[in-house]
């Protein structure tokens, strides 16, 4: 355990930053999740609206830190890609 009151902080800011990470993760997934049965379910329209909101999410997450720029980038390449076909 911490003796130091700079490490006792350090590990609750750690624990903060943690569930606010995990929580834009878990939104991130879920607009992906969107993207993914509009594509299965075969509605056109509705997987370019969900790739559109699901490229603002890739992106912020990028700014935030919870994902590297070239994994979101690959990410929506698959994607559109995908939707595009349909």
């Amino acid at each position: 355990m911490a003796d130091h009151a700079s490490a006792k902080k350090r590990i609750r800011r750690t624990e903060r930053r943690t569930e606010i990470n995990t929580a834009r993760r878990s939104r991130l997934r879920s607009f992906l999740k969107k993207v993914e049965t509009e594509i299965t379910s075969g509605n056109s329209t509705d997987a370019k609206e969900a790739l559109r909101l699901a490229q603002v999410e890739l992106y912020r997450s990028v700014a935030k830190g919870i994902m590297h720029k070239k994994t979101a980038s690959r990410t929506l390449s698959r994607l559109s890609a995908r939707v595009k076909a349909i």
